[in-house]
């Protein structure tokens, strides 16, 4: 056993953050190690503690391998060992607790302390040099869906091919800001990003504190039909990621002649999670009830399926994302992703790639829409291109800017070629 436990007793200097997240609750943490010496974390108001053994008393018993815990540690660690939360997705780890929402309410505070065990990352952010306006527009477009009013917020930069870009569920089109701001992509596409209704800087629609939100295939495509209808684009390229990505599939096979290409990011037929299956909170609603933090607790469930890899500053913004997220969205965005945009219905065979081509990016550490998945789905229908993206997670295209153009901008090549 090399990991050293006892480094989680400096985390309150690491990360002050988690002695004002723990000044309301105290937690014990019993971490029961195969093939090594068990031991108890003990997490109260300005206090951490390590003990010798698992306390009777713990709230939470994290089982998992010595070999597990090493891997975990390192600073690059391998695909599936980066967070706690992914390592009991890929069943590395076990939990079992009285209560499991034990650990789901806690679920941010446990990523952050255990994230002590590793260096920490160097928070590269230089102040800026002089001050700049950035060459980004954006507006409101009032428009109907569905027969209703709605106020929707989009931003736009650059000129030619119009490139219109779909964020991923429970967030908004700020994950697209480094596309927004790259000239080398803005000479030649209009980059236009837009939040869906409900979500970002786009209003819920009159009526809205009466109904439950929920997103389905059909209004998924129909907003994004009616928003490119409505701002006269012709032939764009749609790209969309998670979510977006799986929503670029749909318009392909409903709508492939209203577009140029599509590029599908973190693309897959289907999603599953089976830590939610192995805790049991399938039944749980942890990302919508009154007794949870919404957005602490979406922002926590993502983390699994990002890169370590990601500088620290874009991490954290792809994070807060998520934490500022409206009640009950990202919970009724994952109704499309997991259960009514499942495409293992034999629907996709029928994607047209002559009458749009599907270029297929996809990071190595997503546990949610994996390589393999998507691996799956070039197969199926004949992709036009299908690349694993080394280094990067489920957001490549905020947590880790840099990397993921080197992927982007000969895909945007190839588009243009066409």
């Amino acid at each position: 056993m090399t990991v050293a436990f006892s480094r989680v007793e400096d985390a309150l200097t690491i990360d002050p953050t988690i002695a004002w997240r723990m000044q309301f609750d105290q937690l014990n943490i019993g971490l029961e190690i195969e093939d090594g010496a068990d031991q108890t974390v003990l997490i109260g108001p300005e206090r951490i503690e390590l003990k010798e053994g698992v306390s009777a008393d713990s709230h939470v018993v994290l089982t998992a391998k010595a070999s597990a815990w090493d891997e975990f540690a390192k600073d690059e660690p391998a695909v599936g060992y980066q967070t706690i939360a992914s390592l009991i997705e890929e069943q590395h780890m076990r939990v079992r607790a009285g209560d499991i929402m034990d650990y789901a309410r806690n679920a941010m505070m446990l990523e952050k302390l255990f994230a002590t065990l590793r260096q920490p990352k160097t928070l590269d952010a230089a102040p800026h040099a002089e001050i700049e306006i950035e060459d980004i527009t954006g507006r409101y477009i009032r428009m109907n869906l569905e027969g209703r009013p709605h106020r929707i917020y989009f931003e736009e930069a650059g000129q030619g091919t119009p490139l219109l870009c779909l964020h991923t569920a429970g967030a908004d089109g700020r994950q697209y800001r480094a596309l927004l701001n790259d000239p080398e992509i803005t000479k030649d596409f209009r980059v236009i990003v837009f939040d869906l209704p409900w979500h970002g800087k786009s209003s819920p629609p009159p009526g809205f504190h009466l109904e439950h939100y929920r997103l389905t295939t059909d209004k998924y495509v129909d907003t994004v039909m009616a928003f490119k209808n409505a701002l006269n684009l012709d032939q764009p390229v749609v790209m969309g990621c998670s979510i977006g990505g799986r929503a670029v599939l749909h318009l392909g096979l409903r709508h492939g002649s209203a577009f140029k290409a599509a590029i599908g990011l973190q693309s897959a037929m289907h999603a599953e999670s089976r830590s939610q299956t192995q805790m049991g909170l399938l039944d749980k609603h942890v990302l919508y009830r009154p007794d949870v933090h919404g957005g602490e607790v979406s922002a926590a469930s993502v983390m699994g399926i990002m890169s370590p890899n990601s500088p620290a500053k874009d991490e954290w913004e792809t994070l807060w994302h998520y934490m500022q997220g409206g009640p009950g969205i990202f919970a009724g965005d994952l109704y499309y992703y997991f259960v009514d945009g499942d495409l293992r219905n034999g629907l996709v065979d029928g994607y047209d790639t002559d009458e749009c081509p599907l270029y297929l990016l996809t990071g190595e550490y997503d546990l949610s829409a994996s390589p393999e998945m998507t691996a799956e789905l070039a197969t199926a229908v004949g992709a036009t291109h299908f690349e694993v993206m080394k280094g990067l997670g489920h957001f490549p295209m905020s947590e880790n800017p840099e990397q993921f153009r080197k992927y982007l901008l000969p895909v945007l090549e190839k588009i243009k070629a066409q």
